[in-house]
């Protein structure tokens, strides 16, 4: 077996340690929220806020799946390693995300503004399940790689590009933003029994004491592989 092959197996075994260890989405939620508002460094006094989701944006959860995106048979496991949302020009790498020492779950650091992170505690994007990137919406410099996420529209695409050299194209369906104090923890995680993904990062009303009191949450399914 080659070193790359080794190499490979390895990151595997990480990987599927995390999911095992991770805690229930119930609690990941208020964990991720949390923490991303709390790790958030902007001044929040930009002249124009991010944008926040039309209600037009939001998921209809009983609409059917088109037959293509039915037909799409879920990807074997790869770590995500790029994220490209055309309609909101972001084109930005992907590290990995995971729990942290207190439980928390993870963010990518803020000084790098156009940063973005996957939570290798739920499943690679384009596996069965529910995947989930999230970014900064701004930091002390300005905005960052997710400020313009609340703009996102259904029928958007976003690409994430694995480490196995496929990329993994998801529609958009909805966006929302949901208070922290009643995020949707199952709503918004839990598995549709397809390979789906959510981005997410902060939203909502800003306060200086407590940060953004929200999160924007984007809802895409796959449907396509390239």
């Amino acid at each position: 077996m080659s070193a790359s092959e080794l190499s490979e197996l390895s990151e595997l075994a990480e990987w599927e340690d995390q999911r095992r260890k991770r805690a229930p989405w119930g609690v990941i939620a208020l964990v991720l929220l949390t923490g991303l508002a709390l790790i958030r460094n902007g001044s929040g006094e930009f002249d124009v806020g991010p944008p926040q989701p039309a209600s037009v944006a939001a998921p209809d959860s009983h609409a059917p799946q088109d037959t293509v995106t039915t037909a799409l048979a879920p990807l074997p496991f790869s770590a995500a390693a790029r994220v490209r949302i055309p309609a909101i020009h972001v084109d930005a790498p992907v590290v990995p995300v995971g729990l942290d020492a207190n439980g928390w779950v993870g963010a990518p650091p803020p000084d790098d503004a156009n940063l973005a992170g996957w939570f290798t505690g739920a499943v690679s994007p384009g596996e069965n399940g529910t995947a989930v990137i999230v970014g900064h919406v701004d930091n002390q410099k300005g905005p960052a790689v997710f400020y313009g996420l609340g703009a996102l529209r259904k029928g958007n695409r976003i690409d994430v590009l694995r480490k196995d050299g496929r990329t993994a194209v998801f529609e958009i369906y909805g966006v929302e933003v949901f208070e922290k104090n009643s995020f949707p923890g199952d709503r918004v995680y839990g598995s549709k029994g397809a390979p789906e993904l959510r981005v997410i990062t902060c939203g909502g009303v800003f306060s200086r004491q407590t940060g953004y009191q929200g999160n924007v949450v984007v809802f895409a399914r796959l449907v396509a592989v390239s």
